[in-house]
């Protein structure tokens, strides 16, 4: 056991004999039962390991996000991962405020932040499949490379309603873009319209880019949850 698992353990003062759950973050659990005591590194026994994924939506759910400044990023990806996103695309977008692309060192560092934070909010949410963390790109190459069934693209000034668009569609594997503070370009909409992707409204007012993906994430689910019931 590595030692920030041996630390999580003591803090949550699980002692020799307790049970408590594993993941491998591929969609396996078990129960883990610690079998011999040590300060730095517990032995841990695993035991009933099956398949586990029903915390995962039965649709892969795509979230294709400007970069955001400050932590905005953080917050973005843990309640991507807390509402069911699969994975996770950061672009850099023409008006986003961060630019990482250029900065090797740094954007290694954001990644495997960003890839910690998404682990830490399936731990969280009990979810067993951890959502990757793509490496960041640039938005044409992003729209180009999605393999979703459903492409959206949310925009303030769009006339069709995401709602609308949803109760049309039955579930399938879908993604969503969120354009940076700024929001999309000109050009980088209409990569995006030759991509495939159709801009949909959130509704009449707008959304900073942090609450965006997560508004539309839910509205998904809670439409085609509808859907399948």
């Amino acid at each position: 056991m590595d030692g920030d698992l041996a630390h999580h353990l003591r803090v949550r003062r699980i002692g020799p004999d307790d049970v408590f759950t594993v993941f491998d973050g591929q969609g396996y659990t078990a129960v883990g039962r610690i079998s011999k005591s040590n300060d730095a590194y517990p032995q841990i026994e695993i035991e009933q390991i099956h398949e586990d994924r029903h915390r995962e939506l039965p649709y892969h759910l795509e979230l294709i996000q400007g970069l955001a400044g400050g932590n905005k990023m953080d917050w973005i990806v843990e309640k991507a991962v807390e509402t069911g996103a699969a994975i996770i695309t950061p672009i850099e977008s023409d008006r986003s405020v961060v630019k990482l692309k250029s900065e090797t060192k740094r954007l290694e560092k954001r990644m495997l932040h960003w890839q910690a934070i998404a682990q830490a909010a399936c731990e969280q949410c009990d979810r067993s499949v951890i959502p990757k963390v793509t490496p960041i790109q640039c938005p044409g190459d992003a729209f180009k490379q999605s393999k979703a069934g459903l492409k959206i693209l949310l925009s303030p000034t769009a006339t069709d309603s995401l709602h609308q668009f949803l109760n049309r569609h039955s579930p399938q594997s879908i993604a969503i873009a969120i354009g940076p503070e700024g929001g999309f370009s000109l050009e980088e909409e209409v990569s995006a319209k030759e991509a495939g992707f159709m801009a949909l409204s959130l509704g009449p007012r707008i959304l900073r880019t942090e609450t965006a993906g997560i508004v539309a994430i839910s509205a998904v689910e809670s439409i085609w949850n509808l859907k399948g019931s």
